[in-house]
Formats: C-alpha cells, structure tokens, sequence
C-alpha cells in the first residue's frame, strides 16, 4: 500500500464512520512520516486503523471496507479496524502522531519510534525486518528507540532491549 492508497482508505474509514480523525498502528504509518517509503517497507495490503473519538466503530470499518470487502475486490487493499490496545506503544505515544491529510479526514500516524517499538514487541519475524529496514532506511536509529523504552512498562522493556540486536 502506498502513501495514495493509505489516504484513500482514511477518506472510506473517516466517511463510514463519521469521524474526522483516524489513528493508523500499523506498519503503514510509515507513511505518515515517509510518504516515498522504499517498496520492501509497503508489502501490506492493510491499513491497521482505527477512529480516534470513537474507537468502537473499528468494527464498521472491519465490516464495510476490510478484508474480502467490495471496497478490497475493488481496490486491491482494505482497512483493518482494530483497537487502541492492539499494539503495545510507550507512554508518550499520543504526543507524536503524525498527522496526514486525506481530504477531509486525517490520519494520526505513529511516529517511526513508536512504530518500531510495537514491532519489536510484537517480534514476529515480519516485524523485526521491518525494524531492519527502517533501520537501514535511516528512518530510525537504535539510540532513538532505546530512548524510549523508559516509557515501556519492565517487561516490554527488556523486551525492546533484548530484540533489538536482531534488528541490526
């Protein structure tokens, strides 16, 4: 998915659901920040969103523009209503979204630090080269992300500091 597609899917997901802010989590929020992300970065289909005054009506967007959706078939890429506890994210995360204009709607993207701190966490294989490539992109450094960790609760602290070096 790229930067176009992204803002096409806010437009869906902000229509549908009548709201003018939509949170984006996933590994598209690099987009937020890196409009022209290298391809090996935008390999997903899916935009992980959510509406940010009303994050129950993530299952509308689920319903009406995800996965097997017209709006998919159509358009070859869809939107995946989750929640604001989907990705574990450091405490001061709400403080750098990125802000992305799609028409009258806008996407509230994580910034690449918090990005790649949640895909640490997550730790799936799939997450950790992304880390990789934001790495070797320049769009983040290992001090960067370890001067957030104090903001993880202990555990996912350690976490972040002891996958990292399966980033590099």
């Amino acid at each position: 998915m790229n930067r176009k597609q992204l803002e096409h899917v806010l437009r869906a997901g902000g229509s549908l659901t009548s709201s003018r802010d939509l949170v984006v989590i996933g590994s598209q929020a690099i987009l937020g920040s890196f409009p022209n992300a290298p391809s090996d970065m935008l390999t997903s289909m899916e935009a992980d969103v959510y509406p940010m005054d009303a994050p129950e009506k993530a299952d509308m967007i689920d319903g009406c523009i995800g996965e097997l959706s017209p709006f998919h078939e159509t358009f070859g890429y869809y939107a995946h209503g989750i929640g604001p506890e989907t990705a574990v994210l450091p405490a001061k995360w709400k403080a750098r979204l990125v802000r992305m204009e799609a028409g009258e709607t806008f996407g509230w993207c994580l910034a690449p630090v918090d990005l790649a701190v949640s895909k640490i966490i997550a730790g799936r294989e799939k997450d950790i080269g992304f880390v990789r490539n934001m790495l070797r992109s320049g769009f983040i450094t290992e001090a960067v992300i370890q001067s957030v960790v104090g903001e993880l609760k202990p555990s996912d602290n350690k976490t972040v500091l002891a996958r990292l070096p399966l980033c590099r």
